[in-house]
């Protein structure tokens, strides 16, 4: 339920300050905490139990994602001349 929310639209909002990004991993450490099996075990651990990369990894992944959808003209070039404009 969580992993959804910290991953919509992560290339628009993405989070470059320290503080922001470890705001959102205490969310997904406290969310892998919830199943009983794996409370006592460590972040990185519960992350390969449940088959989960890193939020770090998943934000660099989308941005790699994007640029490839930039650079390949997948987007419509009106949509990306209304967002940079109202920057």
């Amino acid at each position: 339920m969580v992993r959804p929310h910290v991953e919509f639209a992560n290339s628009v909002w993405c989070p470059f300050r320290l503080g922001d990004i470890k705001k959102i991993e205490k969310t997904q450490k406290r969310a892998t905490k919830l199943l009983f099996k794996l409370k006592n075990k460590p972040y990185k651990d519960r992350l390969i139990h449940l088959n989960l990369p890193t939020l770090k990894y998943r934000r660099l992944r989308g941005d790699v994602i994007e640029v490839f959808k930039i650079t390949h003209n997948i987007y419509m070039t009106k949509l990306l001349l209304l967002i940079f404009l109202s920057i």
